[in-house]
């Protein structure tokens, strides 16, 4: 007996074959972002394990110069290894611009050493022996091959127009993401400079460690890196991404829901007809039961494989990112996995029974007879309305009750998901109300059907309304967001970077150069800026120094200060603190704290300066205070001001034949710039197309709600043709209540996302990065937006109803009965 019904049941989609369509693309699509969006952060999370490995060999510990411009020397290397250090083994790194455009990182290291940390392998088989041989090849791992389409044997081309190669694909699982493994010799060959870039140990006991901490010059530190250190400052931008992904599943779930209400407010004929017949309400429980398992399963599937594809796109815009900020090694290529495929079904299966329970329920407890009487789809409309409006102050009420208590990230996610929700239940009870309003107040006959037949469409748009308005919502609190944060990164550096030019002298020759330079005749003065950074056992701290002139005291980015904050630096035991150091250990102007080695004990805190360019915590001393801790033990940066009018580049062409200095090493502040905000509108790229694509989803429900709702209304329709209303009169009327419906949804969402953006800022970029801005109007960006989003609007209202005036009112009559 239980199969007939089902069959009963879904053959209701032969007739309306749109209304699984919308089924279907609610869920799909849904699911397809939150798929994408957790394979690309489980992808992430996987590949800084593979990052701490080279040829299968861990190698935790780092020997580098303590200023990211400098080299090792070869002689330094050479002589650890005589000290017995035979675990550490010579790297070089240096970037490389395809073609393309892609950017890969090329490795150099010597095979030979990486070789001896594998003894028990015989030499002749070691796999990166033939990078040795000329005409010196590359390897890179299968998954770049495959993404890139190179086999073996193959050249890359680089964007200067040489090649490199031939390519040897790594077929043992050796190499994995965006670097490229040559040979030392080829490396220096393309760069023309001696130096390495970092020397890289295996483990060692304490006793060694220890010594080789003491072993190392000045210029040189040892740090451990793990995986769980790139988690760790990495984790808000993993949660901006889970977010989005969230938003867009809660998007699609709204218009799944929207999808089966309309289904089930269709069938009601049909159930009434079954019940009446002898079927049970355990029965029609059952088969719905299988028809909603049936449709999860196809969207799922369907889900997984879009999410993969949409992963697959968006992954190498967040491996640059992570590279550029983090130096984090992601893979390009996402593959399918168990744990994100779980993960969506039980998301899935949770959200869509949550969603049609209500509308079950209904259903079944509806008596037989009124089922069967005439179909209605605005018979509990305005019940249901009003029953989600109460509900949605219930959650606004909740919602304020955790904001008004010590706020986690947790609860922060949790107050924004609430804001949304009662924000998205209430806005179909308002535009119901607004409607059914009109239409009993206006004069105008058409006026009054118009309001009163959007009220009545409301039955089948309201909760795709929903979620349009809560799709312009996370666009606008992205938009808002991304903007403020942009121009506020471009103006602090704009004011940080006060200098003309800047250049990473060695210590040894910074005197010399810094006396070179005062004779030059287009400079006006220099800076100095000394760094060194300590590592401490739970997190890392930069101290860096100041001059006293007033172009560094314009180039300080001060929050708040205490009076004279700049004289105290300068003559007394004070320090500035970065901005994220104070927020994350609650530092105020004024107090007095201990810092760590030979800085000593009770520092006064004079001010909080913005710096926005730095994951970790940052101190700022006076050149005397600095000196007098670390005795030049630091690296030292070089800060030229240049009289007004000058050329830059024939002091940097003097600069780089009298002392040696290479390119890489002079930087105008122009191109720290481009390059900063190249990082910056690339990393914030990602947000933006999620968010687009979220506001697609939303456009694509209501126009399918649409459609399948102007089906359901063929008789309607007719009949007002009969009656007058002409073709065009149709289109318009259909076109403008999308119209309205989208007006109010953004009247709504341009709040909602402003405070939206300011939560973010405060509950999830503050405690992670330690960060504030001051959020910005961005009313150009909102207007496009909205603009877009209408027009989309209008032609999804209008395209139902030309397709179906295009019989004549007669034979539709006959159709709909």
């Amino acid at each position: 007996m239980l199969w007939p019904v089902v069959k009963a049941l879904l053959g209701h989609y032969r007739r309306y074959p749109f209304q699984i369509i919308l089924v279907w693309l609610g869920l799909t699509l849904g699911v397809s972002l939150l798929v994408g969006v957790t394979s690309i952060n489980d992808h992430a999370k996987s590949s800084y394990q593979h990052g701490e490995k080279l040829f299968s060999n861990p190698l935790p510990y780092r020997i580098r110069p303590k200023h990211i411009t400098n080299k090792i020397p070869q002689g330094f290397y050479v002589q650890l290894r005589r000290d017995g250090f035979d675990q550490c083994a010579p790297f070089d790194r240096l970037r490389l611009n395809l073609s393309d455009g892609s950017e890969l990182i090329l490795v150099g290291l010597d095979p030979l050493a990486m070789w001896q940390s594998h003894q028990s392998q015989d030499l002749k088989d070691f796999p990166s022996l033939p990078l040795m041989a000329t005409p010196h090849p590359v390897m890179v791992g299968s998954d770049l091959a495959a993404y890139m389409d190179w086999q073996d044997g193959d050249q890359m081309t680089l964007s200067s127009g040489s090649t490199l190669g031939p390519i040897i694909v790594d077929k043992l699982g050796l190499i994995h993401g965006t670097q490229v493994i040559s040979d030392m010799s080829l490396t220096r060959m393309i760069e023309r400079k001696a130096g390495i870039s970092f020397i890289a140990c295996g483990e060692m006991n304490v006793e060694k460690l220890t010594h080789l901490k003491n072993y190392l010059p000045n210029g040189m530190i040892i740090t451990r890196s793990s995986h769980t250190e790139i988690e760790s400052i990495t984790r808000a931008f993993h949660i901006n991404l889970s977010a989005m992904g969230m938003l867009a599943f809660l998007v699609g779930l709204f218009i799944f829901y929207q999808a089966m209400s309309l289904s089930l407010t269709q069938r009601q004929p049909l159930v009434g007809i079954l019940r009446q017949t002898g079927v049970s309400g355990s029965q029609l429980t059952v088969a719905l039961g299988i028809e909603l398992l049936l449709l999860i399963f196809f969207s799922w599937l369907c889900g997984n494989l879009l999410g993969i594809v949409l992963a697959n796109q968006l992954i190498p815009a967040v491996s640059g990112s992570l590279r550029d900020l983090y130096d984090a090694n992601v893979e390009l290529a996402v593959s399918w996995s168990w744990s994100s495929a779980i993960y969506s079904l039980a998301m899935s299966m949770i959200g869509a029974f949550l969603t049609c329970a209500w509308p079950t329920v209904r259903l079944l407890r509806t008596q037989p007879v009124s089922l069967t009487t005439r179909l209605s789809l605005a018979r509990f409309s305005g019940t249901e309305f009003s029953l989600q409006a109460a509900f949605a102050c219930v959650l606004c009420i909740v919602a304020i009750a955790i904001y008004q208590a010590p706020q986690t990230q947790v609860s922060g996610l949790v107050i924004i998901a609430l804001m949304l929700v009662s924000v998205a239940l209430f806005t179909p009870y308002f535009i119901w109300k607004l409607f059914d309003s009109l239409s009993y107040v206006l004069k105008w006959p058409k006026a009054r059907w118009f309001f009163s037949d959007a009220a009545v469409s409301m039955s089948y748009r309201g909760v795709a309304t929903m979620a349009f308005m809560l799709a312009m919502a996370a666009n606008i609190g992205v938009e808002t967001m991304v903007g403020s944060f942009r121009d506020t990164t471009d103006r602090w550096l704009s004011q940080r970077l006060g200098a003309d030019l800047y250049i990473y002298p060695s210590v040894n020759s910074v005197t010399r150069m810094t006396g070179w330079l005062s004779e030059q005749p287009e400079v006006e003065s220099v800076w100095w800026r000394w760094e060194q950074q300590i590592d401490l056992v739970d997190e890392k701290i930069q101290a860096v120094s100041t001059g006293h002139s007033d172009g560094e005291w314009d180039s300080l980015t001060v929050k708040i200060g205490v009076p004279n904050y700049w004289y105290h630096l300068h003559h007394s035991k004070g320090v500035m603190i970065s901005e994220s150091m104070a927020i994350k250990r609650g530092i105020r102007p004024g107090d007095y704290i201990d810092l760590f080695g030979q800085l000593g004990k009770r520092w006064q805190v004079l001010g909080v300066y913005y710096d926005y360019g730095n994951p970790y915590n940052q101190i700022m001393l006076s050149h005397q205070n600095w000196l007098k801790a670390f005795k030049d033990s630091g690296s030292v940066t070089l800060g030229v001001i240049l009289q007004d009018g000058v050329n830059i580049s024939g002091l940097k062409h003097r600069l780089e034949s009298v002392f040696r200095v290479g390119a890489e090493r002079t930087y105008d502040n122009s191109h720290i710039h481009k390059k900063a905000m190249k990082v910056f509108d690339r990393t914030f790229s990602i947000a933006d197309t999620l968010g687009n694509i979220t506001l697609v989803i939303a456009i694509c429900g209501i126009f399918f709600a649409s459609l399948a709702g102007e089906v359901s209304r063929q008789r309607h329709i007719s009949l007002l043709r009969c009656l007058g209303i002409t073709g065009k009169e149709l289109v318009l009327m259909g076109s403008l209540q999308l119209f309205l419906f989208g007006a109010i949804s953004v009247f709504i969402a341009l709040p909602l996302g402003l405070a939206l953006a300011n939560l973010i800022v405060d509950i999830v970029m503050k405690p992670s990065l330690g960060w504030t801005l001051s959020l910005q109007l961005l009313s150009g960006e909102y207007f496009q937006t909205s603009i877009m989003a209408m027009c989309s609007l209008m032609l999804a209202g209008a395209l139902p109803t030309m397709r179906m005036i295009r019989h004549t009112p007669m034979k539709f009559v006959r159709n709909s009965l």
